[in-house]
């Protein structure tokens, strides 16, 4: 851990909690020393304030597509784009989460440290279940720091042993050792574990208002935690209006992504299993039952029409933690095509165009599917349609046509300036096309990013479920693989006229179910961040060429717009040069 770290650790800005203004109020003073902390349940409440507004990637809209086969960006000095293109090192480092999710844990550390002698209210049992659900957000936030680190910075060292970080659950001052080794991955994902499950004995699966007369089955659900609660306490420590706030379900959804990454063969040396992963999996999908709790519109969860109506942190049925919403139109500006004034800054590839099957559910390299390449968008998926802005597509509030072909009049044309698309596609997922990006007559909508949402973990699951016990094995779950991919490709509108005969036809198989769950996790989750890490877990090939397409005469050629240039070893990502060059016992990985 660096200077900078050991000396600012009781640094509360007032900016750590603009993404929390909900739930915490900024302290006037910005240096407090642990005996302040200590003695003031407000200051003590805003150490973990900082956690939340400081967590690496937590509230950010994050495009990590453009390292990826899925997109490119037009920006010449995206940080994405120059890590594909060969200058990721341990210097230049973009997926770093180290030093601040560090300082998060410190946080952490730093509150655990006190949390027990703070007075939180002058009641005694609204002062106990403050004191014990706060104790159970520490644990929980820790958890996902470590969780945090180990997908950004677990890997071999030279010796081939599969290591993690440095695991720190003590708060630590100017006297601490600093020079200490890496733990191993497995010790790690223990620790992160420990965390959560004591977490878990704590906080209630859902923040909701407690009504024991009209509807006593929550507040009868929480007091199998806190005994006999009144429901003026349960509303004030647990009530609705804490929505947003660690819960056991987010703590759930956290154990799932954790285990998945264990399981995936660039970290199966851990020994966890995929059965463990699917089980996780399951839990987080049990809220809901299943599959058939499956959220109808969660295709397209971004343009909810009652978002303008969501209160505190309150979801949608497909969202299980989001952010806080905000009415702009900053996402248009940045992401439409430049009719619509927007700067095109992501451009879709023709691989991720290419991945969307047919209506009839067949891939398009399948004979089956009806593919025609000269007329390529025609009885595509749906999620092609409500994903992907292509040529002769409709956008924005007067549905204008986006043309994007190299004779395209427009700037919506390839190349045609330094914001129009590189590959022949801009990316629609996202954005509402009720937005009006016209700086003479502009509109904004509401807007907020998903942090969890249960497609996710839908995928998840079928992923571990195929690989622990094939194709249609539900384990105890009570439902399986193919009835998850059948459930979402239905949702999908894909293979209903002919009972989605290709399904049908790889059901039996459990490699090419695998290809299949794989692809349809890439289609699901494009632009959420996912495919960057996807691919190193999973240990597949990082340099597929992207491609875009030409359309000239209406005649469709593909071309390739940029290569990649990623090595073996870049499947685990670096620790920071600075922190190896400091401590001289913190291994790095190898090859970096």
């Amino acid at each position: 851990m660096n200077n900078k770290i050991k000396t600012g650790i009781f640094v509360l800005a007032s900016l750590a909690f603009v993404s929390c203004d909900d739930v915490f109020e900024p302290l006037p003073e910005t240096n407090l020393s642990e005996e302040q902390i200590g003695n003031n349940g407000k200051n003590a409440e805003n150490v973990l304030g900082n956690v939340y507004a400081f967590m690496p990637n937590f509230d950010v809209f994050n495009l990590s597509e453009a390292a990826t086969d899925d997109a490119v960006t037009n920006n010449a000095n995206d940080s994405w784009r120059r890590i594909a293109a060969g200058s990721w090192t341990s210097s230049f480092n973009p997926v770093n989460r180290w030093e601040m999710t560090r300082t998060c844990i410190q946080y952490c550390n730093l509150f655990l440290k006190h949390y027990e002698k703070v007075e939180w209210a002058k009641d005694k049992e609204a002062n106990d279940c403050f004191r014990v659900r706060f104790y159970a957000e520490a644990r929980a936030l820790r958890g996902i720091l470590m969780y945090d680190l180990l997908q950004a910075h677990a890997g071999l060292d030279a010796s081939g042993n599969l290591l993690g970080v440095p695991i720190v659950t003590v708060f630590e001052d100017a006297s601490s050792n600093f020079n200490v080794p890496r733990n191993s991955f497995k010790e790690c994902y223990d620790s992160m574990m420990e965390d959560f499950n004591e977490a878990l004995k704590y906080l209630p699966d859902f923040y909701k208002f407690y009504d024991a007369y009209n509807d006593p089955a929550p507040l009868e659900e929480l007091r199998k935690i806190y005994p006999d609660v009144s429901e003026g306490v349960a509303n004030r420590v647990f009530g609705s209006g804490l929505m947003g706030r660690m819960s056991g379900q987010i703590v759930k959804a956290f154990i799932s992504r954790a285990s998945l990454l264990a399981a995936s063969p660039a970290f199966e040396a851990s020994g966890i299993t995929w059965e463990q992963a699917a089980n996780d999996a399951a839990r987080v999908l049990k809220a809901i039952g299943g599959v058939a709790g499956m959220d109808a519109n969660g295709l397209t969860w971004y343009n909810d029409p009652t978002m303008e109506t969501l209160q505190d942190g309150d979801c949608p049925p497909e969202v299980i933690w989001r952010t806080e919403k905000g009415e702009s139109k900053d996402r248009e500006e940045r992401y439409f095509p430049p009719t619509l004034y927007g700067q095109g800054y992501i451009n879709p590839s023709q691989n991720l165009v290419d991945a969307f099957p047919m209506e009839n559910g067949y891939p398009i390299s399948d004979p089956k599917s009806g593919y025609d390449p000269q007329n390529p968008y025609a009885n595509r998926d749906q999620r092609f349609y409500d994903y992907i802005i292509y040529n002769g597509a409709t956008a924005g509030t007067t549905n204008t046509v986006i043309k994007t072909s190299v004779d395209s009049e427009t700037n919506d044309g390839i190349d045609k300036i330094s914001t129009s698309t590189r590959t022949g596609y801009y990316m629609k997922k996202h954005l509402r096309m009720d937005v009006n990006a016209n700086p003479s007559n502009s509109s904004s909508k509401f807007h907020y990013t998903a942090r969890l949402r249960y497609t996710e973990f839908f995928l998840n699951y079928a992923e571990a479920a195929n690989e622990a016990w094939g194709p249609t094995g539900a384990g105890s779950n009570g439902y399986s693989a193919y009835d998850v991919i059948k459930a979402l490709r239905s949702r999908a509108a894909l293979g209903l006229e002919n009972g989605d005969e290709y399904l049908e036809s790889v059901k039996g198989n459990k490699e090419k179910m695998r290809e299949l769950i794989r692809n349809e996790r890439r289609l699901e989750l494009c632009f959420e961040g996912f495919r960057f890490y996807d691919l190193r877990r999973w240990k597949a090939n990082l340099n597929e060429s992207v491609m875009g397409i030409h359309i000239d005469g209406g005649v469709h050629t593909p071309f390739t717009v940029e290569t990649r240039n990623y090595k073996d070893y870049m499947i685990y990502g670096p620790i920071p040069y600075s922190e190896v060059l400091k401590f001289g016992n913190l291994q790095q990985n190898m090859g970096w």
